[in-house]
């Protein structure tokens, strides 16, 4: 669940000869945003690499999303209750994930948290403009908590009755990590892959030197694709995540509400973190981690990135602009 586009720094070279490698881009639309392959190759990449892209980025909405009818994962939160569900592997390997990490957050990351995304206004149900009754929040809150889910020794997933689970928040990261596993198979071995401003890299640019992404500074209040460069980082083998609350939200009545809801309180966030970066080995893992450490906070959030070992960029509003925060980490993958 990212709020923030990333300038995509490449310095695109003429050939110097016949046989050198040089950028490739290839480019498609998944999960309600676009997604982009950008290789550094001799040959020319041909339409059944692009296909294969297309496919894999499918297979994840047909597995996880919870916008399509015919989903698994719709199908699941359809189920009546004590149905025990079979998952693919795919979204099996997600689920896992994602119920992982609500166990190590105490919960600030929930997959469950469906419900209460949909009563305020952040999922499939539609916009809001207005905040919630507390009778609504304390009905949707009854059917969130990750603890109420069981999972069978044969794989099969517990529906215990009317949980909604929600992917949105790590199911791009893995969408991304599976067309990097595609490349990979297909011989690829220099690429960026982007879903939705999610990045995973690997081997370098034509130029020889590591894959380079500007993370983009916030502006308060703007909804729009800017490009104002905050970092440049050097991706090599390396993902990147940002999760933030500057663009999706609504305001009622001077108060702002963020789409990133803490399924803790069952409303959205209301600290001073304005966005979390992550950069880890795998995208469904910084994914899912920019949500969490969202949740959790800049203390919170700081604690728990540095129990971890995590390279983080917290981004935190200070009077009228704001102040930023990196781990050890994280300070590694900036480019000097």
């Amino acid at each position: 669940m990212t709020a923030f586009r990333f300038l995509l720094a490449f310095a695109v070279l003429a050939c110097a000869g016949c046989g050198s490698p040089r950028l490739q881009v290839l480019e498609g639309e998944t999960m309600g945003t676009t997604w982009s392959v950008k290789l550094a190759a001799r040959d020319d990449a041909d339409s059944t690499l692009r296909a294969g892209i297309q496919a894999e980025l499918d297979e994840v909405v047909a597995q996880m999303s919870t916008w399509e009818a015919d989903a698994d994962l719709t199908r699941f939160n359809r189920s009546p209750a004590g149905t025990w569900f079979a998952f693919p592997a795919e979204a099996k390997q997600v689920l896992d994930a994602a119920f992982a990490l609500a166990r190590d957050s105490g919960g600030a990351y929930d997959p469950t948290v469906g419900p209460l995304v949909s009563l305020w206004g952040f999922g499939p149900d539609g916009e809001r403009h207005e905040a919630p009754s507390v009778e609504q929040i304390a009905a949707a809150r009854a059917r969130v908590g990750w603890q109420r889910v069981a999972f069978g020794d044969d794989g099969r997933v517990l529906q215990p009755g009317d949980t909604m689970i929600d992917l949105s928040s790590i199911a791009k990261g893995f969408g991304v990590d599976e067309v990097a596993r595609h490349l990979d198979r297909a011989g690829v071995a220099d690429y960026l892959v982007e879903v939705g401003g999610e990045l995973r890299a690997k081997g370098r640019r034509p130029d020889g030197t590591d894959w380079h992404v500007a993370v983009q500074r916030p502006v308060e209040n703007d909804r729009t694709d800017g490009v104002d460069a905050q970092h440049v980082l050097a991706l090599r083998d390396l993902s990147l995540a940002t999760s933030g609350d500057y663009r999706h939200f609504f305001e009622q009545r001077g108060r702002r509400y963020s789409h990133t809801i803490d399924p803790r309180t069952a409303e959205p966030v209301a600290h001073a973190l304005a966005s979390v970066t992550v950069v880890h080995a795998d995208c469904m893992q910084a994914d899912a981690l920019a949500t969490a450490l969202t949740v959790l906070g800049p203390d919170e959030g700081w604690d728990y990135a540095q129990r971890h070992g995590l390279a983080v960029l917290f981004i935190t509003r200070h009077g009228e602009g704001f102040e930023e925060r990196m781990t050890p980490a994280f300070e590694k993958v900036v480019a000097r």
